[in-house]
Parts: structure tokens; C-alpha cells; sequence
């Protein structure tokens, strides 16, 4: 669903990014991780076309990023560190504005299960975001995958700042969405979510993806062992 091909970008003649490759499956999760700098959210942005390649090429589905930009997008959902959300409006008429933006125009009673089904409390579905948590704001985001039907997750940060109990529960929903074939691609500092989270794992490091592994092969203590050599 998702690949990397010798993906490279220069800045001024400082390479953020260079010649990084991997693929995402439908049913995946891949964890970006590595320190500020590392070219985690230069992918990111690549795949969302919101920059250029300077060389290599970005696929999502059969599209290319920089070729088809409005194809791919139909895609995907994505969710950044601070979800941006009209705060006057509700719950409710963010995921209908959004929704109808994707061109998937949906019922009250259908907006209202997607927000139950990311884990919306019931009577915060009416209320104003401007009251909402970050953790809220989430929920709508990942509502709005499901309003869209997106077959690809872009997810930047997307637990930071969380509280344990809400991060857990975003965790949660990925694998459930993970579970009905959704590709996720997820740039993060935390190693433990993951670990729990992820099926797959790639550490950055100065623009170059320096290790791949699945999660299945490594436990905590060692992939937190691997992760601080690499840094050092």
C-alpha cells in the first residue's frame, strides 16, 4: 500500500533525507523512530505530498505521490501532533465537514458511529472541540479515517503529549484499524508504544534509515539497547 523508494531530500546541500526504502502492507504498522532531526516527519511529509523528492519516489497504491497527488490522497488520512479542528464547531460537524471534503457525504447516524467507534464519549459528540482534550481531538481524527474509508494512516506524533490512559487507547484503535487492513505509517519518540503498537520498526538516523526489524523479533530491553547505540 505504501513504499519508499531511494527516497532523498537536500536542503541548501544538507540531505534530510537519503535514499530511504521500505514498504508498508495493507495490515501493518511502521514505526519511524529517532531523534529530533532524524528525517522521521521529512518522510512523513513526502508520502502527504507537501514537499518535493529531491530523488527517489514516494507510492501509495499504484500512484506515485509527486505524479498523482489528488489520487493518492483519497487514500489516506493523517493525523499530526496537534490536530487541527475548527473549535466552534462540534465533534459532529468537524467529521461532516471533513468527510464531505473527501467527497463522502454521510449521515447523522453514521457520522455519530464512526465517532462511537474511535471512542468518542456519547456526550461529547455535540459539545464544541474547543472543550475537547488532546485525546479527543484523536478520536475525531481517527473517526475521520473511518469516515473516509482510508485505507493508509500518516500518523506524526500522534501520542505525544498524551496522557497514558488515552495513549493506550489510541493505541488500540490503531490495531483495530490495523486489523481491518489499514496500512499505518507512524513517526515517534516512543519506544514502548512501538514496540506494543507496531508490527514493524525502522530507526532514523541523520536522514538515513539505519535498521529495520519487526517487532516480533526484538523485546523491550534490546530494541531500547539498539535504539542507543544507534544515537550514540
Amino acid at each position: 500500500m505504501l513504499q519508499a523508494k531511494n527516497l532523498t531530500k537536500v536542503y541548501n546541500g544538507h540531505p534530510a533525507l537519503s535514499n530511504v526504502s521500505f514498504t508498508v502492507n495493507p495490515g501493518e504498522i511502521f514505526c519511524l523512530l529517532g531523534a529530533n532531526g532524524a528525517g522521521k516527519t521529512t518522510t512523513i511529509n513526502l508520502f502527504l505530498n507537501f514537499i518535493e523528492p529531491s530523488g527517489g519516489e514516494a507510492v501509495i497504491g499504484e500512484w506515485s505521490v509527486a505524479e498523482e497527488p489528488l489520487e493518492t490522497k483519497k487514500l489516506l488520512a493523517y493525523i499530526p501532533e496537534n490536530l487541527m479542528l475548527y473549535p466552534n464547531l462540534t465533534g459532529l460537524e468537524n467529521l461532516d465537514y471533513f468527510s464531505s471534503l473527501a467527497g463522502k457525504k454521510r449521515t447523522n447516524e453514521e457520522l455519530e458511529s464512526y465517532l462511537s467507534e474511535a471512542g468518542l464519549q456519547p456526550d461529547a459528540v455535540h459539545k464544541r472541540v474547543s472543550n475537547y482534550s488532546k485525546g479527543m481531538r484523536q478520536k475525531v481524527g481517527i473517526a475521520i479515517a473511518l469516515a473516509k474509508q482510508a485505507k493508509i494512516l500518516l500518523l506524526d506524533e500522534p501520542t505525544s503529549g498524551l496522557d497514558p490512559k488515552a495513549s493506550n487507547e489510541f493505541a488500540a484503535l490503531l490495531k483495530k484499524l490495523s486489523q481491518q487492513g489499514v496500512a499505518t505509517l507512524m513517526a515517534t519518540h516512543d519506544l514502548f508504544r512501538a514496540k506494543e503498537t507496531g508490527t514493524h520498526i525502522g530507526i532514523m538516523k541523520e536522514g538515513k534509515l539505519v535498521e529495520t526489524l519487526t517487532t516480533e523479533q526484538i523485546n523491550h530491553a534490546d530494541l531500547e539497547k539498539l535504539y542507543l547505540q544507534h544515537m550514540n
